[in-house]
């Protein structure tokens, strides 16, 4: 028995309280250094598992309660495997609502960013969270940021970070600069303002130099990342295969180039248009008359206050100023009129389209707008097999004219644009080819001619990284009086952020940091002249985007990581975390392991190999919010139920990617259920060494299934169902107990011992609590798993699991054999299915018999 063996055989009593028995094994925990991870002489399999680190906002949330108990449960297990594990934590602790915080109350960000550290800090260690806390890291100590700005300099470097002059996303509200994925619906996602355009020159990662790799690099993911995360991120790159097309402006020296995707239809473009917002524009409309100069500096004045969310919407009226310039149409020579109009914005692509009325719907719904002709070269009613085309032809082989019937489909008439296959026509020779011929016949003829050649465009843009706010990643660029911009030398680093003594945080539109003259003037190291500091910090993304790896490494002053340690460790075996983050940290952060990949750091291209998303916590159907009022407070849960309640009753709520209703988590019944598996480890009276295998057969096949299924549960993250067979086998040991064989039959210990090694993945504190209890050492979170033996699992009757929308409802004992229509005929007549379903409409039955039935209702 261990010194802190305190519990006898008898019934539990009520000074082994939950919250008792959480501060009896927190403290061996921490005295113990119980979940330090193993140095490089561990000879262990290595896991590195991860959960996305917090941000500092105040107390743990139910959010936070979710994630960390999913992340929790994954490192525990492979502890259990016999693997040894990372599991670090540390905080995402600069940005914008600790500078808030901080105008707000006329303090430091410093202040309210570590008293909230502070606090999490005792809620995380509260709920048992297994952390190697010997690795915690903050973003906003310099010891971090030093590794920032090392960072920053190496892409410097490596032409991969970059200052450009351009519009940028501008919130009113913050006085800030949002990346195009900071933007939600045209609105900040922090503050809720509307977002406008505005013109600044501002630092970006060059990271679409890497989109073709971001891209088809997700395909390592397949089946370890969500299928959604995947295309969401496939969507973001958005690459496009097309060419880029030459078109001459009429008394302009230079040609604009255009990208499309389909330049088989050039014959078709009637019209041309430039972003109202794009240098282009502003410079045609320099040279032209007066009433068009006028015209169009109003309508840029409109453009700058719409978003591009707005702006890209196809319910909007098409609006436009005619230039009166013209282009030429490189394949035949026809005088295009040059229109500026919101629809095509300066960022895609060069900030100018060819328009094709009669087969892009946005293109045609301006041309119907502004009387502009519609010329059709698809005939989509033409038949086509496979690539080659099925046309009629005169004698002389040439397609003959398409049939009159088209006219009726005529873009001009039905006000639609043909989408579609067909064959050409009005294309000079490309007459009567299918789609995909006649874009590489036009590819080819471009390319001859000198006008055009095969290009690739991306959705994606270069990462904006510049903000002008005070509590972020200093930039650790210097600006000399001619204009030059340096890097800070690297030993120099890092640059510290100075005291907010004496200075304003509030938005003005300009950093903080300039009004800091103190530390913005310093002197060159190389020449010894006066230079300003870059008076911007870092977008926090970029804080996060390797974080992962300084865990390897956490209090080196050295390098940001050990490349020997990620090479022991790296990359993240299982990251958890909500889906709000598909595109942009995940994006960043594969991102910047390419780059790291590059310069021979590290030697793999993605950061993590599994994700695991976890659905939100909700409130009777409703997003929890303070405004709402429905919060559901986590340090009340905790101090109302204990944490292995909280943790059991979240775990059994449903499938780890759904959401879950608090309303539906039944935190009484996982404390009921905590309390008869804790009773069961004081009634085994077996000696610790007794022999299993004289055991009751039935329990014993009991405990060996589960020891057989386990594994693949929490594999798949099927961590509800674990939950259920786990209270399956308590019933199960309680009525062997209670049905003679006793508490002294080996079985019972067996189950016991089982139940008290796989609940520590869920129920920590309570799982140490009866190990303690049946006579073993701490800690149990450390004990090997047992393996099922295969001459136990034959049966002839099987525990089949009912479901409804995911959720587990009952348990039903069937025959091994159980066909598929007779296991949903018992499950649609099971009082607890029945009253789970009520009078919701069953839209579908899934059935794997024997195990399974699952309704999927609505209403």
């Amino acid at each position: 028995m261990s010194e802190f063996s305190t519990a006898s055989a008898e019934s539990v009593d009520e000074s082994t309280s939950a919250h008792a028995i959480q501060a009896k094994w927190q403290k061996y925990w921490a005295d113990n250094d119980t979940f330090l991870a193993g140095g490089a002489e561990d000879n262990r399999p290595r896991k590195f598992v991860l959960a996305m680190f917090p941000y500092p906002s105040g107390d743990l949330h139910m959010g936070h309660a979710e994630n960390y108990l999913y992340s929790d449960i994954v490192a525990r297990f492979w502890r259990h495997r016999g693997h040894n594990v990372l599991n670090p934590i540390g905080w995402d602790s600069f940005g914008l609502p600790a500078e808030n915080a901080a105008i707000r109350r006329g303090a430091d960000p410093r202040e309210w960013t570590y008293q909230n550290i502070d606090q999490q800090k005792v809620g995380f260690k509260a709920y048992g969270v297994s952390f190697d806390w010997t690795r915690e890291l903050h973003t906003s100590d310099p010891e971090y940021y030093h590794w920032n700005q090392w960072l920053f300099l190496q892409l410097h470097e490596r032409g991969l970070a970059y200052r450009k002059k351009s519009p940028v996303n501008w919130c009113p509200n913050d006085q800030t600069v949002l990346a195009n994925e900071q933007v939600v619906d045209g609105r900040c996602e922090r503050c809720g303002a509307e977002v406008i355009k505005k013109k600044l020159t501002q630092w970006y990662f060059k990271i679409t130099d890497y989109a073709d790799r971001l891209l088809d690099d997700l395909n390592q993911l397949e089946g370890r990342w969500p299928h959604k995360v995947l295309q969401m991120q496939r969507n973001w790159i958005g690459r496009s295969i097309g060419a880029d097309v030459d078109f001459r402006i009429e008394d302009r020296d230079e040609p604009v180039t255009v990208f499309t995707t389909r330049p088989d239809t050039l014959h078709g473009a009637t019209f041309f248009v430039v972003a109202p917002d794009s240098d282009l524009a502003a410079e045609l409309a320099a040279d032209a008359p007066d009433e068009v100069r006028s015209a169009f500096q109003e309508y840029l004045g409109k453009v700058q206050k719409t978003t591009d969310i707005d702006r890209q919407s196809t319910d909007r009226p098409k609006t436009g100023v005619f230039l009166e310039r013209f282009a030429v149409n490189p394949v035949n020579g026809e005088k295009l009129p040059i229109w500026a109009a919101d629809y095509v914005l300066a960022d895609y692509g060069h900030g100018a389209v060819m328009a094709v009325p009669a087969h892009d719907q946005r293109d045609l719904d301006f041309a119907r707008a502004f009387d502009l002709p519609v010329k059709v070269v698809v005939d989509t009613t033409a038949p086509v097999t496979g690539a080659m085309p099925v046309i009629d032809v005169d004698e002389d082989g040439v397609p003959i004219e398409p049939a009159e019937g088209l006219d009726d489909q005529h873009p001009s008439v039905t006000g639609v644009a043909l989408a579609g296959e067909g064959r050409m026509i009005n294309s000079g020779d490309l007459n009567g080819l299918s789609k995909r011929n006649a874009v590489a016949r036009a590819i080819d003829q471009l390319t001859a001619a000198g006008t055009g050649r095969a290009a690739k465009n991306y959705r994606l843009r270069d990462w904006l990284i510049s903000r002008q706010r005070f509590w972020g990643t200093p930039i650790p660029m210097l600006h000399h009086e001619d204009g030059e911009v340096t890097p800070v030398p690297v030993e120099q680093l890092p640059v510290r952020l100075p005291s907010v003594e004496g200075l304003d945080l509030s938005p003005k539109g300009s950093s903080p940091l300039g009004a800091a003259e103190s530390w913005v003037r310093t002197v060159d190291p190389a020449s010894g002249e006066p230079v300003l500091r870059d008076p911007d910090t870092m977008d926090t993304f970029v804080d996060s985007s390797w974080y992962f790896l300084r865990f390897l490494s956490p209090n080196s002053d050295q390098f940001a990581f050990d490349p020997a340690e990620a090479s022991r460790w790296a990359p993240v075996d299982s990251y958890i975390g909500g889906v709000e983050h598909a595109i942009l940290h995940l994006l960043y952060a594969r991102f910047i392991t390419k780059v790291l990949f590059d310069m021979g750091l590290i030697d793999f291209t993605e950061p993590f190999s599994s994700l695991i998303n976890q659905g939100m916590v909700i409130l009777n159907g409703a997003k929890m919010s303070k405004s709402k009022g429905n919060l559901v407070l986590f340090q009340e849960e905790l101090d109302k139920h204990g944490a292995d309640a909280l943790r059991v009753g979240l775990a059994f709520a449903g499938p780890v990617e759904d959401d879950k209703d608090w309303a539906d988590v039944s935190t009484t019944g996982a404390q009921k259920f905590l309390a008869r598996a804790l009773r069961l480890s004081h009634e085994v009276s077996s000696p610790v060494d007794v022999l299993f295998k004289d055991g009751n057969a039935a329990l014993r096949h009991g405990t060996h299934k589960l020891l057989a299924d386990a594994p693949a549960l929490v594999e798949q993250t099927k961590f509800n169902v674990l939950v259920a067979r786990l209270m399956e086998l308590v019933n199960l040991t309680r009525k062997t107990v209670d049905s003679g064989a006793g508490a002294g039959d080996p079985a019972v210990r067996e189950a016991v011992e089982t139940v008290a090694v796989m609940l520590d993945l869920i129920a920590p504190h309570t799982a140490e609590e009866m190990w303690e209890a049946l006579g073993h050492e701490p800690s149990v979170g450390l004990v090997t798993w047992r393996q099922a033996d295969p001459a136990l699992l034959v049966e002839d009757t099987i525990t089949a699991v009912a479901q409804v929308n995911g959720k587990v409802r009952a348990q039903l004992e069937v025959p091994a054999k159980i066909t598929a229509d007779e296991l949903e005929a018992l499950a649609r007549g099971d009082e607890r299915v029945i009253r789970a379903i009520g009078d919701k409409e069953i839209v579908k039955v899934i059935v794997r018999a024997p195990k399974l039935v699952n309704f999927a209702v609505k209403g």
